[in-house]
């Protein structure tokens, strides 16, 4: 089943062609500070379903805690974060789900896994029947 999804100004839009992903949040340091928030949360998807349509984001890469590269990327005119490619996860795709259009920032009402529990904010709980990841991977 096609998704689309893209940056708040419109500058960037992709498509996502998979019938199964991965529902994650994720609460690594990392995260916190690419969402501004207390975490991510994402669509998990082969990196062979995910095809730019319009626009070419910029990229920016860190050193996770595991020594390996993330790299983010984004839009270049309105910042928004868009997904991630992870060394650490090769061939898969980090979609930031509150870039997918429709409803699917809800991550279909379930997640299926929280990774990096050990950096989750004590205000927020477990979400129950989410596997707990202490780090990721």
């Amino acid at each position: 089943m096609p998704v689309t999804g893209g940056c708040m100004c419109g500058g960037i839009a992709y498509l996502v062609n998979t019938e199964h992903y991965i529902s994650a949040l994720c609460h690594c340091i990392d995260c916190q500070k690419w969402a501004g928030s207390a975490l991510t949360s994402n669509v998990v998807v082969p990196r062979t379903s995910f095809q730019l349509t319009k626009g070419t984001p910029r990229a920016y890469d860190t050193v996770g805690s595991s020594g390996k590269v993330n790299r983010h990327f984004f839009c270049p005119s309105c910042g928004s974060s868009l997904y991630t490619e992870l060394e650490v996860m090769p061939g898969m795709t980090c979609v930031k789900a509150g870039g997918l259009d429709v409803v699917e920032a809800s991550l279909g009402g379930k997640v299926d896994i929280e990774m990096f529990v050990k950096d989750r904010p004590s205000y927020l709980a477990a979400i129950e029947g989410a596997k707990q990841e202490q780090r990721s991977g």
